[in-house]
């Protein structure tokens, strides 16, 4: 299957790398700020960009941050960082053969369970990208569902929302539950530019009780 394919060597813009790590975008910023991730495993040419396997090393970095200290995190991704390196140009699902197993005297570390998720948020990454599309044609290039007109950012607010997925396949009939959790996953690596827009629509149940309007007032000078 093409989206089980994904490379150790494919190149992530900080968001996507913060879905697949599954933290906040501020935290993959941070481990690049802060030396943290090792060198080879981020770019800064035209961008900031984070090979999909330093996605491994970020999630272990901050889920392990309650139960090792942070020179055990430090040592242990200097470790494995240097066994991720020389596998940078073979598949994921290949490097779920290997051992990542850091020993320090008493201390044993296991990173396989965070290779092995890095590799399952990639291909589910990879899928997004696969049924998104943007065409001129139509809505004006808004980011849409494959097949559909359905703008995947409007899909993704209705996920955050707390929606529940019924109500949303009511609304969207062409899509299935797998489509959503894709178009949620798309947006969240693909956020929407600038503030979003204002809806002038009264939330259900709304009622207006006047329309007299207050004129702001002018502050002193």
């Amino acid at each position: 299957m093409e989206t089980a394919m994904s490379s150790a060597a494919d190149m992530l813009k900080p968001s996507e790398a913060a879905v697949v790590a599954r933290v906040a975008l501020r935290d993959v910023n941070r481990v690049i700020d802060e030396h943290i991730l090792p060198e080879g495993f981020f770019s800064l040419d035209d961008g900031r960009r984070v090979a999909a396997t330093a996605c491994t090393l970020i999630a272990f970095y901050f889920d392990s941050a309650k139960r090792l200290t942070s020179e055990e995190r430090l040592f242990a991704i200097r470790e494995v960082g240097s066994r991720l390196y020389r596998f940078r140009a073979r598949a994921l699902a290949s490097l779920m053969e290997e051992d990542w197993t850091v020993r320090d005297e008493f201390l044993t570390i296991d990173l396989a369970p965070f290779v092995r998720r890095t590799k399952e948020r990639m291909e589910r990454l990879a899928a997004a990208r696969k049924i998104i599309i943007s065409n001129p044609d139509v809505l004006g290039g808004t980011p849409v569902v494959r097949g559909t007109r359905v703008p995947v950012h409007d899909v993704a607010a209705s996920v955050a929302a707390g929606l529940s997925t019924d109500r949303i396949l009511a609304a969207y009939p062409s899509l299935d539950v797998d489509k959503i959790e894709l178009a949620a996953i798309y947006a969240e690596a693909n956020p929407m530019r600038g503030r979003p827009k204002a809806s002038e629509d009264l939330p259900g149940g709304a009622v207006i009780v006047t329309d007299r309007r207050v004129p702001r007032r002018r502050k002193a000078g």
